[in-house]
């Protein structure tokens, strides 16, 4: 039930980011139902890291050092940095070779993996630091690369072509796997309580994982920025209205020489007056301020020396039909002229600004990633039951159907000078997301 963006920025560059959702009204999402700062906190997730094009299991490039030549946060830095780097390019390697439906091109091209990892997960040990400190290092980032690249395999050959031809080549696979598996045995890296239980060995590897991000996933801070701004209309409000209710009452009580049951009412009326007004005259006014305002802003900072690398701006709220920008208006009126119906839309922005100058050595470039969840949306979708009848000959049939959604997103990018729009629409049940489809201009 999730999406994901994900786009690149440079050293020093700003960027900006627009999603427009059009919700179909039969969805039951607007103001009163969709509270944009819940699902801001719940449903939307930022990622930042460094990121190099050539993240393909060839172009990897060891970076160790030995203790001699460095500090201990240097080798920590610079093993991290080769492990996440081996792990998201055995990631796009096999989800390529994945992709190969013929025997003839897949095996090949899986025998070639096999060599280069190994190559790689040579590198990673051919040096083991004599440090204590350093060497539990070594072992997460070893333990981890090791089981992790064993998964990728093993999934490689559950979802490659099965041909009798090729029996040598699911061997070599296999033998590759195996040896991973006696190799992480030989160095007792993992407790024979952890192996037998899956579910303890899959959560120790996501522990090792982020471990071994230190130091090239960015860690993030996320302020409020309107928190003291809705402060100070409460109090500002409640100011004027007390002024208000205290002019009241001294008129009051020079009108009456006693306290009477009259007054006594009188002042009950005034202050029950004083909560209802307040409340909604505060809601009133901070509903007008706060509109098209920023409320958010996201601090990516290095996990190695805590310098801020970026920073986010970001916007999230209900908006009416005649604040959309007109080439996004444009775009929705492309829509066919059914799915043309009365909708709810949510506008998200995001402003990214890099602070640093420079990267790290190997890397010129972050990858932000934006994951919207969109269970929420779904939360009062009927569960859409219902029968498709059909004549087949003299006898009728019938099928199972489901009811099925539609969003309509538009993508707006602005950097370095050029602008791009584009929208997709998103075929959604109560359970998955069905379909994404790039609609054409």
């Amino acid at each position: 039930m999730s999406i994901k963006l994900s786009y690149l920025l440079l050293p020093k560059e700003s960027q900006r980011l627009d999603l427009y959702f059009s919700l179909p009204v039969e969805m039951g999402i607007n103001s009163s139902t969709f509270n944009e700062e819940d699902y801001f906190h719940a449903h939307v997730k930022s990622h930042s890291a460094y990121y190099s094009e050539q993240l393909h299991l060839p172009l990897v490039r060891s970076r160790f050092i030995s203790q001699s030549k460095g500090e201990k946060a240097d080798y920590r830095l610079n093993l991290n940095l080769y492990s996440y780097q081996i792990r998201l390019a055995l990631e796009a390697d096999i989800k390529q070779t994945i992709q190969l439906k013929e025997a003839d091109e897949f095996y090949p091209a899986a025998i070639e993996l096999v060599e280069q990892a190994q190559v790689l997960l040579k590198k990673l040990r051919r040096y083991t630091p004599p440090d204590k400190k350093l060497k539990s290092y070594f072992e997460n980032a070893d333990n981890y690369l090791s089981w992790h690249t064993e998964q990728m395999f093993l999934k490689l050959l559950s979802k490659g072509p099965k041909n009798s031809e090729f029996t040598k080549e699911r061997e070599i696979l296999r033998s590759f796997c195996r040896n991973e598996t006696q190799y992480r045995s030989d160095q007792e890296y993992n407790s024979i309580l952890t192996l037998d239980d899956p579910n303890r060995i899959t959560n120790k590897m996501r522990l090792l994982q982020r471990l071994t991000e230190y130091g090239v996933v960015f860690s993030k801070e996320t302020k409020n920025l309107n928190l003291n701004l809705q402060r100070l209309v409460r109090g500002t409000v409640t100011a004027v209205i007390m002024a208000f209710v205290m002019f009241l009452v001294l008129n009051a009580r020079s009108n009456f020489q006693e306290i009477t049951v009259a007054l006594i009412a009188f002042l009950g009326v005034l202050y029950g007056l004083r909560e209802i007004f307040k409340d909604d005259l505060t809601r009133i006014i901070w509903r007008k301020i706060k509109q098209g305002r920023p409320k958010w802003r996201h601090i990516f900072r290095s996990s190695f020396d805590n310098k801020t690398i970026h920073t986010q701006t970001v916007w999230l709220e209900h908006i009416r039909r005649k604040s959309l920008p007109k080439e996004v208006s444009d775009l929705f009126k492309k829509r066919r002229q059914q799915n043309k119906q009365a909708a709810h839309l949510i506008h998200y922005r995001c402003d990214s600004k890099v602070i640093a100058k420079e990267f790290l050595p190997g890397y010129e470039e972050i990858q932000q990633q934006v994951y919207f969840n969109l269970t929420p949306f779904v939360r009062y979708l009927k569960k859409g039951a219902g029968k498709l009848y059909s004549l087949e000959g003299n006898k009728v049939s019938g099928q199972s159907v489901e009811r099925r959604y539609q969003i309509n997103l538009v993508v707006t990018y602005s950097a370095n000078g050029s602008h791009t729009a584009t929208r997709y629409k998103i075929t959604l049940n109560r359970s998955a997301i069905v379909s994404i489809e790039e609609m054409p201009d």
